[in-house]
């Protein structure tokens, strides 16, 4: 007997990639649970699976960093300045990313490279040891959404949240609508999806100076002069970064979905001062905001 529950969650996250650096990233889950009837006549009561299963992935994945342990170019130590928290370095051909951060903000799998069969093993894992023993198998499926048109991966950190928001690495997978006098400007979706492929999106009032920045020593030996820092202290702990430049994307307010929304009307506004616009931002899978300019 096998019982099924569609569209789950939403797993919103960001996992270091050797060929494109911290990737943001938004994936759906299905699961399908196999056993036999309990006393109940049920596997599990759909309450359980979408309260229980969905709170276990939340707490392993979730608006965290995804590290792929295995490698080489990745290093994680403790923290010397701060208690529970870690410090990481990490190598790619886009450049080399530095970060301190609470234990609870990076995910640790056991593989070379993140992907969905890496992070199913990994969920697997973790939620089977919590399922009573009458659920004998489980099936996991993550998905990208399908989206027929241009979209970008960003990653960014909202200091001000009180949840898990308050990250300074995690992100998102997501599309976007732009309308130009009232008419959808396919050519202006596109211009800003190129330029927020892959990036990482930084408020301007959480840059701080090189003697200010936190990170592992063997980080602060390597930073160049291509490096920006960033930090800022959240109710989770202390959250540092070091990007490299041409994956930054630095704005004027913070990177919340309404402000980034904000931030692209104004500068289309900016650019085409006699034009009306409408900026649809979305934030992962079925959510965002609407600005006007």
């Amino acid at each position: 007997m096998q019982l099924f529950v569609n569209d789950l969650t939403v797993i919103d996250f960001s996992y270091l990639c050797k060929e494109r650096g911290i990737v943001g990233e938004s994936w759906i889950v299905d699961v399908r649970l196999n056993g036999a009837l309990n006393d109940q006549s049920m596997i599990l009561d759909f309450g359980i699976v979408k309260k229980q299963i969905k709170a276990i992935i939340d707490d392993a994945v979730d608006h965290k960093l995804l590290l792929p342990m295995q490698d080489q170019g990745l290093t994680v130590t403790k923290s010397s300045y701060h208690q529970g928290h870690e410090c990481i370095d990490f190598d790619s051909s886009r450049g080399s990313y530095y970060l301190q951060s609470p234990e609870c903000a990076f995910a640790k799998i056991n593989a070379t490279v993140i992907s969905t069969d890496s992070v199913i093993e990994h969920l697997t894992t973790i939620i089977k040891a919590q399922l009573p023993e009458n659920v004998q198998g489980l099936e996991l499926e993550l998905r990208p959404e399908k989206i027929d048109g241009f979209y970008y991966h960003y990653s960014h950190g909202l200091k001000l949240h009180d949840g898990n928001c308050q990250r300074i690495a995690h992100g998102h997978r997501s599309k976007i609508q732009l309308y130009k006098n009232e008419m959808r400007s396919i050519g202006l979706e596109k211009k800003w999806c190129e330029r927020w492929q892959d990036i990482y999106i930084a408020s301007e009032e959480d840059r701080v100076e090189h003697s200010q920045i936190q990170l592992s020593q063997v980080a602060l030996d390597k930073l160049t002069p291509d490096h920006h820092y960033f930090s800022y202290t959240a109710p989770q702990g202390r959250f540092d970064i070091a990007v490299p430049a041409r994956v930054l994307d630095v704005v004027d307010c913070d990177s919340t979905v309404e402000l980034l929304a904000d931030f692209i009307a104004r500068e289309l506004k900016q650019e085409y001062p006699q034009d009306s616009f409408r900026v649809v931002a979305y934030e992962g899978v079925g959510k965002g905001a609407i600005a006007d300019a």
